[in-house]
């Protein structure tokens, strides 16, 4: 007799979708600061009348892939499963299809995000049409009458044009019980036929209260340290409403690189450049993507801050912008937030060199602050 092969584990793909180190919206069972919009969706589901597409639009790290996952549980669990009066979307963790969906397993679910290139050791720039066309084959199953089946598009922003055009295909002419989920940012990139299609339920960025709530319920999950109350401060700050922000603040050590950024605008119009040097190359490497993006978020972010600050004359950075942006000069920052904000587009969808990114940008806006002296 043969014997059986040896099975050998094999590392799962990284997910573009996650956030290194914590739980995936699929894992996570609370949902904070959204209660309003998980009742619309079960009363929806619950009146027999469910529109088969949703676009669910809001903020970056609010919630939207979780609220996607309760409603994919909800509808794809045995009706016994679910609230009986149709105001909440939860689902015991014991329910086959909880099961199944948090193993990846479930026949019902087809999540579409950007691939992993194994060779490359990087995500796709795109959300290509390969994804997309994996539709076809998933739709045409054939299940039980009642049987549902839901796509879950995360996110829908990054689609290419030809990925969103084979999807805009499916919307056109969904099958019965198919129920489309389209996570989107930036709601305004889509087309607008694909928009046209959908039903837009917007989510707000988190009030403290619900932003603390989840942050603390993810830290626990990873089992990582808790914020000290000054450090909470700032997350709440910096944060906007973002529970994803708050933990690559915290748990990437990016509270760390605010100081770094606030010390460049501080010194301006000079710059310590042996220090932007230290700093762009210890952000250099490709393990360090997380850590990079968060600095940039905080470099253009306190920019756009100083400049509005001085376009209204108030604001916490009233003062510093006014000691740095000549009244004259509020256009030349103003094309410098623009230019930089383009250059950071580009350098993500060409890959472009990290150091010569943050070097050129200290560079800019040191020429922004000498403007008008």
């Amino acid at each position: 007799m043969a014997r059986a092969p040896i099975l050998q584990e094999v590392d799962a793909a990284p997910e573009s979708d996650r956030l290194e180190g914590f739980p995936h919206p699929r894992e996570t069972r609370d949902l904070f600061g959204h209660a309003t919009a998980e009742r619309d969706l079960a009363r929806a589901f619950a009146s027999g009348r469910m529109h088969h597409g949703w676009l669910l639009s809001g903020p970056e790290g609010i919630g939207k892939a979780t609220l996607a996952y309760r409603l994919a549980r909800h509808v794809l669990a045995d009706p016994t499963e679910r609230d009986p009066f149709g105001e909440s979307l939860a689902v015991s963790e014991d329910s086959p299809a909880a099961r199944q969906i948090l193993a990846q397993a479930h026949p019902g679910l087809l999540v579409l995000r950007r691939p992993y290139d194994p060779k490359a050791k990087r995500f796709a720039t795109t959300l290509p049409i390969d994804e997309v066309r994996r539709l076809k084959s998933f739709l045409g199953l054939t299940g039980g009458e009642a049987q549902w089946r839901v796509v879950i598009v995360d996110t829908a922003d990054d689609l290419n044009i030809n990925a969103a055009n084979a999807l805009l295909k499916s919307l056109e002419e969904p099958p019965a019980r198919a129920l489309f989920l389209l996570i989107s940012s930036e709601p305004g990139r889509l087309l607008p036929t694909i928009r046209s299609r959908c039903r837009r339920l917007d989510l707000k960025a988190l009030e403290t209260p619900d932003l603390k709530r989840a942050v603390d319920a993810a830290l626990l999950a990873a089992e990582k340290d808790m914020p000290k109350p000054n450090e909470w401060e700032r997350l709440a700050t910096l944060a906007n409403g973002s529970v994803r922000r708050a933990l690559q603040l915290f748990a990437g050590g990016s509270l760390e690189l605010y100081d770094e950024v606030e010390r460049i605008f501080t010194l301006l119009p000079k710059v310590d450049w042996a220090a932007v040097h230290t700093l762009s190359d210890s952000m250099a490497q490709a393990a360090q993507e997380q850590r990079f993006a968060s600095f940039v978020d905080l470099l253009l972010e306190t920019l756009a801050r100083l400049i509005h600050a001085r376009a209204v004359g108030e604001g916490p950075e009233a003062g510093l912008a006014q000691k740095l942006i000549a009244a004259d000069a509020l256009p030349k920052w103003a094309e410098s937030w623009e230019a930089l904000v383009k250059e950071r587009a580009d350098l993500d969808t060409l890959n472009l060199d990290r150091k010569s990114f943050v070097l050129g940008a200290v560079a800019r806006i040191e020429a922004a602050a000498r403007a008008g002296r």
